[in-house]
Parts: structure tokens; C-alpha cells; sequence
């Protein structure tokens, strides 16, 4: 409430200081000198171990601001990179196919498995012509059925595994495993970018506005650990009067009167909106009763870059811009 009754008193010390003398009104706006603020969250709940610039200092794109601890965010960057790794073992074992080895095993075990399966069908078939003669038992008989057949069923799936080996690995198993890989080099490629944004830097040049944390903090995520004002120069956010929209065009030139500097600054205007909105009350001038207007933003020149942000404007519409 107090910054806000400090800008209306001076829009107000602005607009009172126009020339009384003129016969003819210049068309003007109030508003505030603003820089495109620019907030850097944290990406993981860290301690800040490092912090490398100040408050009010200048900075440029690419400048480290602060770092967070990294020991967590390398210990599972490693865990991701030994998971890929793994995966990719997996994948060429599925590739290569099995071992001679196996194959040779398998195929020792079939012909095990063929042996007592006829040694089992010779029993029985020299059991069954006894059977008429009552030499023999039906349970004696049936039990060694029971023994042939399942001596053919144990030969059947030898032969099934002997040959799953030799046809090799299955192409929907090379695609998962495949898939796999891919799932664990994202996961490397996460855990990497991850790391890279504990060490903070200015995406852009700019003025650091505020450090809310301080060293040894640790901010949770999602927290500004550095707000940063970002251009060579403010510009200015100027609210038109509804009444003189439709002379107002982008490029523009335009007179920028600073609280507390002397001369105007010369702004050429680079936006405005296309819908109105009700003006702030401390930027209403005269009679403009409705209450309407077009939010529009004023770039200033080099001249005006040591200018902070905040401080009320009065801006003069002089006619397009040659």
C-alpha cells in the first residue's frame, strides 16, 4: 500500500508538471518502468553450496549464479548409467543367441531322455503278449504304460528345447529388449540434464533483482532460488486511454518522462493490446470516466538502461517513428 501511494504521487507530480501554457493538450499515458522478469526455480530440494553473484549486479547469458549439491543428483546419474548398461548387455546376449554350449547340453539330455523312452516302450511291448496268458498284472501293465508314455512326453520336450535354442532369440524379444535400452538412455539423458541444472546460470543478461535463499539453504522445489531482470534496458508499461487508441500505432515514437529525471527519454512504442481493460487507478488522467485501456509497452533506449524498475512514467505520443 505504501509503494502504491508513492506512484500515485508521483504520476500525479508528473502530470502536474506539463506546461500549463499550451493551448493544445498532448495526448500522454502514465505508467511504470518494468524489465521482463525472469524467475529460476529449483529443480531438486538441494543445499546451496556456492553462490556467485550479488543482488544489484549485472550479469551475463550463460553466468553461473549459484550451485546446489550434487552428490544425490551424480549418485543416481551413476545408478542410471549402471541400469543402461545392463540393458544393453541384455540386448546383445538376446543378439548373439545361445551358446554352443547349451546347445550341445540340450542335445545330450534329448538323447538321454530318447533312450529311456525306448528302453520304456521295449519294456511295455514285451510286457503286453503276457497279458492274455495271465502271466503279468494289469496294474504291472498299466504301469509301465504310464512309463512309456511319460518317457515320450519328457523326449517330446527335449526336443522342444533343443530346438527354441537353435531357432534362436524370438524378434519380439529383441524389441523389448530394444525398448528397454531406450527407456534407460532416457533415463541417463533425465539424470544428466538434471545435473547440469544445479549449476544455475543466467539464461539471459540481465540485473539480479533478488537471492531469496542464502548459502547452506536448502529451497524446495519449485522455489526462485534468483530472480533476474533481463534486457539492456527497462521499458515502459503505459495504459492508453481508450480515447486515444486509435491514433496509437506500433512503432511510434514517443516521449518518456521519468520521476525524478529532468529530461524525457526518447521510446519508441513496440506493443499494445488489442483488447482494453480497466486502468489501474493510479494511471486514470482527466475525465476518463470509462475506466478503459489498452495496456502498451514503450521501448526505451541504451541511455535509459541504468534507470530500476518501478518508478512511475508520464510518456508524450509525438507521431509515427521516420
Amino acid at each position: 500500500m505504501k509503494f502504491t501511494t508513492v506512484i500515485c504521487q508521483s504520476l500525479a507530480a508528473l502530470v502536474l508538471a506539463v506546461p500549463a501554457g499550451c493551448s493544445k493538450q498532448v495526448p500522454q499515458a502514465l505508467g511504470t518502468l518494468e524489465f521482463d522478469r525472469i524467475t529460476l526455480p529449483a529443480p531438486v530440494a538441494e543445499r546451496i553450496v556456492a553462490i556467485d553473484v550479488r543482488e544489484g549486479e549485472q550479469v551475463k547469458a550463460g553466468q553461473p549464479l549459484l550451485q546446489l549439491d550434487p552428490a544425490h543428483t551424480r549418485a543416481e546419474f551413476a545408478a542410471a548409467q549402471a541400469q543402461l548398461e545392463q540393458q544393453r548387455e541384455l540386448l546383445a546376449e538376446l543378439r548373439t543367441g545361445p551358446r554352443r554350449e547349451d546347445i550341445a547340453r540340450a542335445r545330450a539330455s534329448l538323447a538321454a531322455v530318447q533312450a529311456q523312452a525306448r528302453e520304456a516302450r521295449a519294456y511295455y511291448n514285451r510286457l503286453l503278449p503276457l497279458k492274455g496268458k495271465s502271466y503279468v498284472a494289469a496294474a504291472d501293465l498299466d504301469r509301465a504304460r504310464a512309463a512309456a508314455g511319460n518317457a515320450d512326453g519328457q523326449a517330446a520336450a527335449a526336443r522342444a528345447a533343443l530346438d527354441e535354442l537353435l531357432h534362436g532369440t524370438r524378434p519380439e524379444q529383441l524389441a523389448q529388449a530394444q525398448a528397454a535400452v531406450a527407456a534407460a538412455q532416457a533415463q541417463v539423458s533425465a539424470q544428466q540434464v538434471l545435473l547440469g541444472k544445479l549449476a544455475v546460470v543466467a539464461p539471459r543478461a540481465g540485473r539480479i533483482d533478488s537471492l531469496p535463499y542464502r548459502l547452506g539453504d536448502q529451497a524446495p522445489v519449485g522455489a526462485p532460488l534468483a530472480i533476474l531482470l533481463a534486457g539492456d534496458a527497462p521499458y515502459a508499461r503505459i495504459y492508453v486511454p481508450v480515447q486515444q487508441r486509435a491514433g496509437m500505432h506500433v512503432g511510434e515514437a514517443i516521449d518518456v518522462f521519468v520521476a525524478g529525471r529532468d529530461r524525457p527519454y526518447a521510446g519508441k512504442l513496440r506493443m499494445i493490446r488489442s483488447e482494453p481493460d480497466f486502468t489501474p487507478y493510479y494511471a486514470l488522467i482527466g475525465d476518463d470516466a470509462a475506466r478503459l485501456s489498452y495496456l502498451a509497452e514503450v521501448a526505451l533506449g541504451a541511455d535509459a538502461a541504468e534507470l530500476p524498475a518501478g518508478l512511475p512514467v508520464r510518456v508524450e505520443f509525438r507521431g509515427p517513428a521516420k
